[in-house]
């Protein structure tokens, strides 16, 4: 397998540097860092080849309109390894707002082939506070969750992130409020490693606080 092009050191120096460039798709939503995208860079394989598999045609039921006779291809899941990197969001003050940034990197060695998803978990006390980006972020979990579906075609070393804001409640207390996570997860990398990554809020008395 070949090396990672950067470390998770150099990805988050990139966010944190203001580099991010977010970018809304016409299909999943989008949001990648670096250089946009267009498009799904997938590269769907002709059918009877080993990149892709070839779906039966349906049949029609009585009376409905004919089923196209053209064979659907699918992309075979890619050899891409998606990781959290911990980012920790800024302070803010009870009964105050903050935005969670979910971000993921892809270690490669391939372009992601399958969407993934992106889920925030919330710590008591808070909750989800939109617009969120990708816009189309879902809240689950009877509102303890935010789910974010990302389309493929993320390269080796780029990263995606979404932007979950949140508001505290007035009664949480000073200090760091846990329990917060951030996970992915995808086809392409089941059974990878770091797919999980917690987060902390840091709840101060004003927010001038650091």
């Amino acid at each position: 397998m070949r090396k990672r092009r950067s470390g998770t050191a150099g990805l988050v120096a990139a966010v944190t540097a203001g580099c991010a460039v977010a970018v809304l798709g016409s299909g999943p939503s989008w949001a990648l860092q670096q250089r946009p995208e267009p498009r799904p860079a997938v590269d769907v394989a002709a059918p009877g080849t080993s990149g892709a598999s070839t779906l039966p045609a349906l049949v029609p039921a009585p009376g409905a309109p004919e089923a196209s006779t053209l064979p659907a291809v699918v992309a075979a899941p890619s050899h891409s390894h998606l990781e959290v990197v911990r980012l920790d969001p800024d302070p803010a003050v009870p009964g105050g707002t903050t935005t969670i940034h979910a971000f993921v990197a892809d270690y490669g060695p391939d372009t992601t082939a399958s969407p993934f998803t992106v889920t925030v978990t919330l710590p008591e006390g808070v909750t989800a506070e939109g617009p969120y980006f990708p816009e189309d972020c879902q809240v689950v979990a009877l509102g303890r969750q935010v789910s974010c579906v990302f389309g493929p075609g993320l390269k080796e070393g780029r990263s995606a992130t979404a932007l979950v804001p949140v508001r505290l409640s007035p009664a949480v207390p000073l200090g760091l409020l846990e329990g917060g996570s951030v996970a992915v997860r995808s086809a392409d990398d089941p059974f990878g490693k770091n797919h999980r990554q917690p987060y902390e809020i840091k709840v101060v008395e004003t927010s001038g606080d650091a």
